[in-house]
């Protein structure tokens, strides 16, 4: 894991990135549109600026049943892994609310794993027509002007319906916004088609505007950066202009582009319309040609590949050429560049001091001292590092804790063996004894933004050994207590 995370350094427009030379990163006068962007939001945006004009970033999209199956065939077959994760948390296949909850649950996990290790996210949202079954047809139907009018009306059936849809998704960008991952959100895609929907509805900026104000204002979702992605205006889809939010509204600027019709004039009339804002490729059955982006359209900073097009719309040698080009940046490319280091115990401010005792009471000198980013272990038979014995040890983790809301917290520990929770002084969780697989729970009122002490001890007597300690509350969906709310003892 990727424990420090520098500023992404300028590139030069005529190094390779396999050259890639460190120099300082130059600030961008472009800031997010919502003013409360969170730090790694504001980052990857001027991350995305200064590379426009000096090389492609590669993508690759893959399903929300199988979140890491492309990304891992491209990696297998040219050795490579592409920057740019696409993942999906729209449900088209009529599943179950369970599975649905655990698909995407599988997706925030693997995307909090992809930007821990160098990788960008991005997230599609093919969301089913409000209060219909999640199934393909409910999302690629045509909806007259008059019904869609409906969803967008605040009061009705249709719009509450919507915002019941939308409160589920933002639950789940919590999770990524609590462990500081930026995300570039590209919803509602393809509005200048009529395949979709929302799509070419006269009023569509209405929807956007609907979704932007309850992800920012109610739910702080402060770390998504807004990719408004049409079609690129062919026989079946419209120009652009007609549907665009405005530039309050929109971060990122994208268009779709199959067939192989990287039409010179797709690109520069979407690059007048960002004024300065970064273009990227959204969605592409065929990848494009180095040698034509480096020479007529070297401002699209990203690409992405759609799932399964990736090898059926392209040979082995295609996929190697591109991913092999001096233009095209791979995921391995962009490590070096931004120079992050390797080794899991640089210290964080945003982790927990952990103390693990060879002894199951916690006393005497302990074996080994470390820094970790969350309390989520599973050891089963072993141990959790070489000079812990696999049974009867101990650990105590000390920090600080800060909420995002101010309300009542409930805290949950699952544990084999005993455990015991203390936040702000009190003791919430106090089961010290052998237990199998056993949850407990204590609450607390807390306030938004107060740093509060927190101690969790835990031992281990003989067989399997596994904590996690999660919260909830009213506001904040049940979770593994991320890294980004807690803090380094002062």
């Amino acid at each position: 894991m990727y424990s420090t995370m520098l500023p992404f350094i300028m590139i030069l427009s005529l190094v390779p990135w396999t050259e890639a030379r460190s120099i300082p990163a130059i600030q961008t006068n472009l800031s997010p549109v919502n003013p409360s962007a969170s730090k790694e939001a504001r980052e990857l945006l001027e991350n995305l600026v200064e590379l426009s004009g000096k090389g492609m970033i590669s993508g690759q999209h893959d399903y929300l049943e199988e979140p890491d199956e492309f990304n891992n065939e491209l990696k297998n077959s040219t050795g490579q892994y592409a920057v740019l994760h696409g993942y999906e948390l729209g449900a088209i296949n009529n599943q179950s609310k369970k599975t649905i909850a655990r698909q995407r649950q599988a997706v925030v996990d693997s995307a909090i794993d992809w930007y821990k290790n160098g990788g960008i996210v991005a997230m599609t949202f093919h969301q089913s027509l409000p209060g219909s079954s999640p199934d393909w047809s409910h999302v690629s139907m045509s909806l007259d002007q008059g019904k869609f009018n409906a969803y967008v009306t605040p009061g009705t059936p249709q719009y509450k319906s919507l915002i019941a849809d939308l409160d589920e998704a933002a639950s789940y960008l919590g999770q990524l916004r609590d462990a500081g991952v930026p995300v570039i959100w590209r919803p509602y895609h393809e509005m200048n088609g009529g395949w979709f929907w929302w799509g070419k509805k006269s009023n569509f900026k209405a929807l956007w505007n609907i979704m932007y104000d309850r992800f920012v204002n109610t739910h702080q979702l402060d770390n998504l950066l807004w990719a408004w992605n049409p079609n690129a205006p062919n026989e079946w889809s419209d120009p652009y202009l007609p549907y665009y939010p405005g530039t309050d509204k929109v971060d990122i600027l994208a268009a779709d582009i199959y067939n192989n019709d990287y039409n010179q004039i797709y690109y520069d009339s979407l690059l007048e319309l960002a004024d300065g804002k970064p273009i990227g490729i959204g969605e592409s059955g065929e990848l494009p040609d180095p040698e034509l982006m480096a020479n007529k359209q070297k401002k699209w900073v990203y690409m992405m590949t759609w799932g399964k097009m990736l090898t059926e719309n392209n040979s082995t040698q295609k996929i190697k050429s591109f991913m092999d080009d001096n233009y095209t940046m791979t995921r391995e490319d962009r490590v070096r560049a931004l120079e992050i280091e390797v080794n899991t115990n640089v210290f964080s401010r945003n982790s927990l001091k952990g103390e693990y005792f060879n002894n199951a009471n916690l006393t005497g000198k302990p074996a080994l001292s470390r820094n970790d980013n969350k309390i989520d272990f599973n050891w089963r038979g072993g141990s959790p590092v070489s000079v812990i014995g696999k049974d009867s040890f101990s650990v105590r983790w000390k920090g600080k804790i800060k909420p995002q809301y101010s309300e009542k917290y409930t805290f949950s520990a699952s544990s084999d063996d005993g455990v015991r929770v203390w936040v702000g002084g009190k003791l919430l969780i106090d089961s010290w004894k052998k237990q199998s697989g056993v949850t407990r729970e204590g609450s607390i009122t807390l306030t938004a933004g107060t740093l509060y002490d927190i101690k969790v001890e835990y031992f281990e007597n003989h067989g399997d050994a596994s904590i996690r300690l999660r919260w909830e509350s009213p506001n904040q969906k049940e979770t593994v207590i991320p890294q980004s709310a807690l803090f380094f003892p002062q």
